[in-house]
């Protein structure tokens, strides 16, 4: 492990942090950090796998489960595909097509799509039933959103407005827009560090349960779903090349963190803020792919 860190550190050079959010422009490039906890439980930390940072776009993981198990299957994806992009995560321009839903849950306005689907009276309701199952996903009761992240996302977030706004255009996204968009900018600015993003890989890798109380918190068809398009769609218009590196179900954030899973294995919580120019961690995928290679850890 030490030497994945030290492999993945020697990437880092001139890359930074997501400077558009201004919340997440002040972090600190060289901080780099990596955490495995085991289907059984056992926990390894190295580097900054302490720091903690935003989940950001991992929350779509936690919130596809949830919208899932609260409307199934066939109803949210009535409103969002399954295919992956090639386009960035935000672009607007399939938006546009014959379809008019979004590719997938894992880019933007899928997400945005994903976050009306979760139950709940108002924009408060859902963001705390969010908040409730995160912690239970993440091993971890103290988890809090970021208020002051929450209010930078929502007062920079004119492009996710677009997209909203275009969704409901369309037919796509019912309700109230700037609801469904506090949803999202809320779920984005939970709190983490790498140890909570792999306690929730280790969920995933070991058929949905909890590795220390056992407890199931989806069913196999939701965890199979959500596993393949960790793969297909989840490090943004980078995630075929990833697949072909690394070839992990994953998701990144533009925090700097990558959720990885091994299945039946163990799960992988990555983190560096200094971001390639898709929008994934620079040291949090070489480290990846160091592991893959060295342990033979691809499912391909």
């Amino acid at each position: 492990m030490e030497k994945a860190l030290a492999y993945g550190r020697s990437f880092l050079g001139s890359a930074k942090p997501a400077d558009y959010i201004p919340e997440l422009a002040g972090a600190n490039p060289m901080q780099l950090g990596i955490s495995i906890i085991t289907a059984d439980n056992q926990a390894f930390g190295y580097g900054d796998w302490e720091q903690h940072f935003t989940l950001q776009s991992i929350s779509k993981v936690i919130a596809l489960i949830l919208a899932v198990e609260d409307m199934g299957m066939e109803a949210v994806f009535e409103k969002v595909g399954m295919e992956p992009t090639g386009d960035p995560f935000n672009s607007i321009i399939r938006l546009e097509k014959a379809s008019r839903k979004p590719y997938n849950p894992m880019i933007n306005a899928g997400a945005i799509v994903v976050c009306s689907c979760i139950k709940g009276n108002c924009a408060n309701d859902r963001t705390q039933r969010f908040l409730k199952f995160a912690r239970k996903l993440c091993g971890n009761p103290e988890l809090k959103f970021d208020e002051a992240v929450f209010l930078s996302e929502r007062m920079t977030g004119d492009k996710n407005r677009a997209l909203a706004y275009m969704m409901k255009t369309n037919g796509i996204l019912e309700g109230e827009v700037e609801e469904h968009l506090d949803v999202y900018f809320h779920l984005c600015s939970l709190m983490v560090c790498s140890r909570d993003i792999s306690f929730l890989g280790a969920v995933l890798a070991g058929n949905g349960c909890d590795p220390v109380t056992g407890e199931r918190y989806m069913s196999g068809n939701v965890l199979k779903l959500v596993r393949s398009l960790m793969v297909t769609c989840g490090m943004y218009d980078a995630s075929g090349e990833f697949a072909a590196k690394v070839g992990l179900p994953s998701k990144s954030g533009v925090g700097g963190g990558i959720l990885s899973v091994v299945p039946g294995v163990m799960g992988i919580g990555a983190f560096g803020p200094a971001l390639d120019e898709k929008g994934n961690s620079v040291g949090g995928v070489k480290m990846l792919e160091y592991l893959s290679q060295k342990l033979e850890l691809s499912i391909f």
